[in-house]
């Protein structure tokens, strides 16, 4: 366990190394200008470049960016929010994105399970109903869709919850896009648990132990739920990234000031350094689930090994 746990560490530092030197070189080849002012001189201009670094060639520019990054510094905003560090912008909006990206994972995943997995195990006509209902709505239609409704029936003509984001009840005005975002998740989850699970109630062993007069509690808790996490547990990584770089839409429409706002800004404003810098924490996040989900595959399946090989 430890060598397989050390060798995934070693694939994503290098993995990480390789994305962030990708987004480097792409954006700094990429048109236009932090400084497109055109109030500003040639000259003016020049020793703007000079003073963040920018006249330097590329190749040394980057090192220089890998060395204040390995010392936790992410550099300041050029033009977005001049000479502000871009981790004050990120401490001050991060949180925010996180927090509904991780209750809307949480929510959507445990309605999804519950909903798949009494879907599977009971062959009701009206769960079934509702479960194919559930997840075709909430595979076919977009989230901002939801929260477009949300907003009309439940802010607008009820006033049960605030159409924007409020500062002074924070839970109160994260219901509504957690909802509409946690829906997709809850449709995906579902639809995986369910064939999942309807595979492994069919598998030899779990005829095995029905015949060895175990209980369908056991059962269903020893066989059937283990074996049927491990498909779910991968699907859930791709949905958790997708949650939080997939909210911009969501975080304008309720005016929530996480980095959704901060990075389509920035991109607007070719602010090279706040979008490297976001861009490499979303794949950082992304890395990090994936090393998790692989260390969760060796606890849930001992069998599962790096190459096919025992340890």
């Amino acid at each position: 366990m430890g060598r397989y746990i050390a060798k995934r560490l070693i694939i994503s530092v290098i993995t990480l190394f390789v994305i962030l030197l990708v987004l480097f070189l792409l954006l700094q080849f990429m048109p236009g200008s932090p400084f497109n002012d055109e109030k500003l001189s040639p000259d003016q201009v020049a020793q703007l470049k000079e003073k963040y670094g920018l006249d330097k060639p590329v190749i040394i520019q980057f090192f220089n960016y890998l060395g204040n990054m390995l010392r936790g510094d992410l550099g300041v905003s050029y033009s977005l929010s001049p000479n502000t560090p871009i981790t004050e912008l990120l401490a001050n909006r991060f949180p925010i994105t996180m927090k509904i990206g991780f209750f809307s994972m949480v929510l959507g995943t445990l309605a999804g399970l519950l909903l798949g997995f009494l879907t599977a195990f009971f062959k009701s006509r009206i769960l079934k109903f509702f479960y194919n209902l559930l997840t075709l709505l909430g595979i076919a239609i977009p989230s901002y869709l939801f929260a477009m409704c949300f907003s009309y029936f439940l802010g607008y003509k009820s006033a049960l919850f605030p159409l924007l984001y409020d500062f002074r009840a924070p839970v109160a005005s994260s219901v509504m896009p957690v909802v509409a975002m946690s829906l997709g998740v809850m449709a995906v989850i579902a639809r995986f648990a369910k064939a999942e699970a309807s595979d492994v109630m069919k598998s030899d062993y779990v005829l095995l132990a029905r015949c060895q007069g175990l209980s369908n509690r056991t059962i269903i808790l020893k066989y059937i739920l283990k074996n049927s996490l491990m498909p779910v547990i991968t699907v859930m990584a791709g949905l958790l990234v997708g949650l939080l770089t997939g909210s911009l839409v969501i975080e304008q429409m309720f005016s929530i000031p996480g980095v959704g706002g901060l990075l389509t800004n920035a991109i607007s404003a070719n602010d090279y350094s706040v979008v490297i810098a976001l861009s490499f924490v979303y794949s950082a996040i992304y890395i990090v689930v994936m090393l998790i989900l692989d260390i969760l595959y060796c606890v849930i399946d001992p069998r599962v090994r790096l190459g096919g090989k025992p340890e």
